[in-house]
Formats: C-alpha cells, structure tokens, sequence
C-alpha cells in the first residue's frame, strides 16, 4: 500500500510540468521602489541614479600630491554632497594603473530631479576647484544608474 501511494504520488507531480517549470522572474525586487525604471525589455529596472565626477591625477598613487590634494577637496565638500539626499551614497575610486580618481554620489530617483535642477550643487564648485589642481587632467562628468544587486 505504501508503494501505490508513493508511486501515485510521483506519478501526480511528475505529470504536472507546471511543478518543475522556473519560477516566472519579477522585474522589481524587494529592494526596489515601486516606481523602478525598466531596462532591457524588463530584465533590468534601476530606481537609483548616480553622478560621477571623474579625473586624471599625476604621480604614484602613494605620493601623489595632486591625489593629495583631491582628498583634501572632497573632505571639504563632502558634507555637502551627503545633504543632496538622505539616502545618498558616496564612493569614491581610485585606480593607481590608470590614475583614475572617480566621485559617485548615488541617490534615490525621487530625489535626482530635484538634485538635477539644482545643477548637481556642488557639482560646478566642487569642478572649478578639481581643474585648478596641479597635476590634474580630463575633468568630466557622466549620469548613471547604480543599483546594488
């Protein structure tokens, strides 16, 4: 009698394709507003924008004055950059091969709008002050998305 059971119960799951058919993929996932952004054809959705600020410094990495320097600009203005949300985040990255220097401040897209009318302040101040450093070079800027997966 266990045997028929077992084997009628096999033979139930086994005719329904629906039990081993993949789970059908949610665009949004719970970490994601309701008002995410779909991406390619909705495999991808952001709901989080981010700003980079971006140079070329001189010098080894670990004597580097114009590094130097850069640090000591974003200590200055760091506080000011965290205010553009309260739910920022600031990365900064630093390659030593290429002597990259990038500033990410990532924030909800709510609050990219209104930080995008502002002219991403201090985004101009913050600029003037990176190009008049010695030694650095190819001062840009680019928009992005930034989602943590």
């Amino acid at each position: 009698m266990k045997t028929s059971v077992a084997s009628l119960l096999f033979a139930t799951v086994a005719s329904r394709t629906s039990a081993f058919a993949p789970a059908s993929r949610s665009t949004f996932s719970r970490n994601m507003s309701a008002n995410a952004v779909p991406l390619a054809n909705g495999a991808m959705s952001f709901d989080r924008v981010c700003r980079e600020w971006r140079c070329k410094y001189s010098g080894d990495k670990a004597t580097s004055e114009s590094l130097e320097a850069i640090s000591k600009l974003v200590d200055e203005y760091l506080p000011e950059i965290k205010a553009t949300s309260s739910d920022a985040t600031v990365n900064r990255l630093i390659c030593g091969g290429c002597l990259d220097f990038k500033l990410m401040t990532t924030v909800p897209l709510d609050d990219f709008g209104p930080w995008e009318e502002k002219g991403f302040a201090p985004e101009a101040d913050f600029l003037e002050k990176l190009k008049a450093i010695e030694g650095v070079s190819q001062v840009e800027t680019q928009t992005i998305t930034n989602m943590v997966i």
